[in-house]
């Protein structure tokens, strides 16, 4: 049976993780000049492909891990610490402004249709803390139903990533700058709490196994 606990942690840590309102904005950029019709293309295909990245994550990152020699307690701390990293640029503002820096650069240069691949997918959604959650969080499922929570979670995050892209320039004008940085700094707090969780469980795991 599915645990609300477990599925809302999993939700909120790809939520905080990926960002769908903060890349929302940064999508209104990528896609300037674009048509409406266009921008549904672009928003699909880069949603597909970053949650894609992701589920391969999901599932065979352990393996992966396990190739490398790479503990599970060990990745539980440096991930937790990774994620602790971005959530502390969304405090201080630090993560957009890079962003939003890569996806001007990129966009002076690059083959519009390329855009939903790089930028994009690759790694405004499945970047290194997204990826990481996927990793850590298949690490804490000991069962198929136990999987299919971080799975349900990322799925509804896609629909709503869509979602976002989609309303962008609705979601855009009622947030306001104001708004995004309120909500940036928000859920850079609440995923430096998770991050510290993540940071801890692996302590002491390497702790005990020591």
């Amino acid at each position: 049976m599915i645990e609300f606990d477990a599925l809302l942690n999993a939700f909120t840590t790809y939520f905080v993780t990926i960002d769908p309102p903060g890349l929302a904005a940064i999508f209104l950029g990528l896609t300037a000049g674009m048509t409406q019709a266009e921008r549904a293309v672009v928003a699909l295909r880069g949603t597909l492909i970053g949650l894609a990245i992701l589920l391969a994550f999901l599932f065979i990152g352990r393996a992966i891990l396990d190739v490398l020699g790479i503990s599970m307690p060990a990745f539980r701390v440096a991930g937790g610490l990774l994620l602790f990293y971005i959530a502390f640029e969304m405090v201080f503002e630090k993560r957009a402004q890079r962003q939003n820096e890569t996806a001007k650069r990129i966009v002076t240069r690059a083959d519009l249709q390329s855009i939903a691949v790089f930028p994009l997918a690759i790694p405004l959604i499945a970047g290194p803390g997204a990826i990481s959650a996927s990793i850590l969080l298949a690490a804490e499922a000991t069962s198929v139903v136990e999987l299919s929570v971080p799975l349900i979670a990322l799925v509804a995050n896609g629909v709503l990533l869509y979602l976002a892209f989609r309303l962008a320039p609705k979601v855009d004008a009622l947030m306001g700058e104001t708004g995004r940085l309120i909500l940036s700094r928000l859920l850079g707090i609440l995923l430096s709490a998770l991050a510290v969780q993540f940071v801890a469980d692996g302590v002491l795991a390497l702790v005990k196994a020591g």
